[in-house]
């Protein structure tokens, strides 16, 4: 097959591009600019655009389809082009579908958790060299790519993201898989400038759970009032797995998971992975994975990319950086650290950087995220919110919806960097939370200090 991609250089969008090349597909792909490291990967395997733009007539008739990515906008040259000659048109999940047709298909979804639940289902398959196809959205030890497309594999698991699928196509995602075998880690409100109210945001969800296949199934995080009510409600003909977070203990800075064949040391912490491990068991269960041998696997997992990863250790101190930027993992993702380290004082950080997060209507959903913390600071740039065309924020307002008078926040990024490095560290915890980096903070010198 000949296919191009229209915006190719996504971090989704590479990933399936080289997994095609993989497969033997005559792949090639335009974009206005690519980053690394799609930009060195797609260039190692002969897939990088010789020119920067868009390019009409590198669409032909002879394509077989064309895969058009969330960068590019809806009146796109080259989408244009492929519609005048009207050739199949897919955006990535769709085409994922055709890829999985005739598989199981395995589809993660939730509002958080997502990520690190597909990771440790793929951890636990890759442990007992256990060959499946995959869609993750991080980079995980052990695998070189994050797409995997083969003819011959049984199970596809796929991590089943609620954002837009297309600049042409505005359903969320994990609406075009239907699944076989589906999960839904939790809800809260996310993607406000897609879902502007909590009703239209649980609504996708809602379409999630109808689109399972008859007799397909929902492994469910019991313990999410939403999730709970939406499943208890869904009258498709499915069958029905609730979990919830085991028993476990926290004992000199090592997480233990209770078992019945007493307890496990594990290398995550934090209520909230101990309920994705929950989930992920569940799912491996019905992948032909028992519970022993899942156990076995998933205590060498270490963890997704980007997620609670471990910057220093040493003397001083320990220093953490998160992905969490949504309200309910901040929150989440502070209690598991405090918790893992009740006796050492806690300095969390978070980066409002998300359009979400820089909304004042939103804004609110933050209050208390930060409470386990003992000192909290928060960083936004005033310029990004003028990028973004968005109201003006003042340091009143963000303390105000955090709910913490002595909140420290910074709108410069030097002066949050001195603030970091004046630090008494003292043995301490640091955690640095954002999907962004704090307007360029320097985290070698900041890694220095707790070694």
């Amino acid at each position: 097959m000949r296919i191009h991609f229209i915006a190719i250089g996504g971090s989704a969008m590479h990933n399936l591009a080289l997994a095609l090349k993989d497969k033997g597909y005559d792949i090639s792909g335009s974009d206005d600019v690519i980053f690394e490291p799609s930009k060195s990967r797609l260039d190692a395997a002969g897939l990088l655009p010789s020119e920067m733009g868009w390019f009409p007539e590198r669409i032909t008739e002879d394509l077989d389809a064309v895969i058009i990515g969330m960068h590019a906008k809806a009146d796109n040259p080259e989408l244009e082009r492929a519609k005048a000659l009207n050739l199949k048109t897919y955006s990535y999940p769709e085409f994922l579908y055709e890829q999985s047709r005739y598989k199981t298909r395995v589809v993660i979804g939730g509002s958080h958790g997502k990520t690190t639940i597909t990771s440790m289902i793929l951890h636990v398959m890759h442990y007992f060299d256990r060959e499946v196809d995959f869609m993750v959205g991080a980079q995980l030890e052990g695998f070189d790519r994050m797409v995997h497309l083969t003819e011959e594999n049984d199970f596809i698991v796929l991590e089943g993201d609620e954002y837009l699928s297309s600049p042409i196509d505005r359903r969320p995602k994990f609406h075009l898989y239907q699944p076989n075998i589906a999960l839904i880690s939790g809800i809260a409100w996310d993607h406000i400038n897609v879902f502007p109210t909590f009703e239209d945001y649980l609504e996708q969800f809602e379409i999630f759970l109808k689109s399972i296949i008859n007799g397909g199934s929902i492994t469910y995080n019991e313990e999410d009032q939403w999730v709970n009510q939406l499943v208890e409600a869904c009258e498709n003909p499915i069958r029905k797995f609730p979990y919830r977070t085991p028993e476990y203990f926290v004992e000199n800075g090592t997480t233990y998971l209770e078992t019945q064949e007493g307890p496990m040391p594990i290398e995550v912490f934090g209520k909230h992975n101990l309920s994705n491990l929950a989930g992920a068991k569940w799912i491996c269960q019905q992948m032909g994975v028992d519970e022993a041998d899942f156990y076995e696997a998933i205590s060498t997992f270490k963890g997704a990319s980007k997620r609670l990863e471990l910057l220093a250790s040493g003397s001083n101190g320990l220093a953490f950086k998160d992905f969490a930027h949504a309200p309910s993992k901040v929150q989440a993702t502070t209690r598991a650290v405090k918790e893992q380290y009740p006796n050492k004082e806690l300095l969390a950080c978070l980066e409002l950087h998300t359009y979400s997060s820089l909304n004042p209507t939103f804004l609110k959903e933050y209050k208390g995220s930060l409470d386990r913390a003992d000192t909290a600071a928060v960083f936004y740039s005033p310029e990004a919110l003028a990028i973004k065309g968005m109201q003006a924020l003042s340091t009143e307002d963000i303390a105000k919806a955090f709910g913490r008078d002595n909140l420290q926040v910074f709108t410069n990024a030097s002066d949050f960097e001195a603030f970091l490095l004046g630090s008494e560290v003292d043995n301490g915890v640091l955690l640095l939370m954002s999907s962004g980096n704090y307007g360029g903070l320097d985290l070698e010198k900041i890694k220095a200090l707790y070694r």
